[in-house]
């Protein structure tokens, strides 16, 4: 194995045979940055026909996704705080009002997270403030489309992340093992290695928020209300539309622990069960 600083890959030697000779080739594997996994390219169903469903899950249609990396946790109140202190102006008490509708960082004393909260997801940040979280961390938010496709693990047409039937030791929700948020990574995996991609907090997702968009859908990266993913970043903070959030919450009923289940919200939003992860492309 050779392993160049200057890249980002791991080099990988192989053996073939040309004439009798053996002749080494080296294969780049790519290395998901630090906390990320990489998600393979794809195609999946996406939506439900589940006896359960909402309409805003209709129709259920094929979707091709580029490979991508995605956080393995939900980002905590540690990552944010190293955001906060680095960009003052998204600090609790300096936030422009244009992007929270009030109580921005509720928990939180001064710049300061609770006590022995560290590993926590952050909780009452607007959708401005994870885009802008994004932004400074080098990622950005994911589409709908790829956290469905992530938060399934490989598992084609199931409810959850780990299958058909509700577990309550597989992910926190109302009444289940636990009556608040927990520390990122408490509960198992999916089968990517992604953690609490039901339940504990609603995760932010780049999209505008239509209860039809499934209707019209394009086939090949979906994202709904732009052109282009990079139009919505880079005009986030003048975005007045409403964003889609999914993956439910610890105060959520068992409905919406479905994969396929969505939402959205206002992107001045805050509440203490709303949260974020992010991505970034390969």
């Amino acid at each position: 194995m050779i392993f160049n600083r200057l890249s980002c890959f791991v080099l990988i030697t192989t053996c073939f045979f040309i004439g009798g000779c053996g002749v080494k080739v080296l294969h780049p594997v790519p290395v998901a940055p630090e906390g990320m996994v990489l998600i393979p390219a794809g195609e999946f169903q996406m939506g439900s026909v589940a006896s359960e469903e909402s309409p805003n899950e209709q129709p259920v249609h094929t979707v091709s996704i580029d490979a991508f990396y995605i956080d393995k946790y939900e980002v905590t109140n540690v990552q944010y705080k190293q955001f906060v202190d680095a960009n003052p102006q998204w600090q609790k008490d300096r936030i422009d009002k244009a992007f929270h509708k009030g109580w921005y960082l509720a928990l939180w004393n001064g710049n300061e997270y609770p006590s022995g909260k560290a590993n926590h997801p952050v909780v009452y940040v607007s959708w401005y403030a994870a885009m802008a979280y994004a932004e400074w961390a080098g990622k950005r938010l994911p589409t709908e489309a790829e956290w469905e496709y992530a938060a399934r693990g490989g598992l084609p047409g199931k409810k959850y992340p780990w299958g058909n039937e509700l577990d309550r030791s597989k992910a926190n929700y109302y009444n289940s093992n636990d009556s608040n948020i927990t520390p990122v990574g408490t509960y198992p995996p999916n089968g990517y290695g992604l953690y609490d991609m039901v339940g504990n907090v609603w995760e932010w997702c780049l999209d505008e928020y239509h209860d039809d968009f499934y209707v019209c859908s394009p086939c090949e990266n979906p994202l709904s209300g732009a052109i282009t993913v990079d139009r919505v970043i880079d005009n986030f903070t003048n975005i007045k539309t409403h964003r889609s959030l999914r993956g439910a919450s610890w105060s959520s009923y068992p409905a919406a622990l479905r994969v396929s289940f969505r939402s959205g919200d206002p992107p001045t939003n805050v509440a203490e069960v709303i949260g974020f992860r992010c991505v970034k492309a390969q």
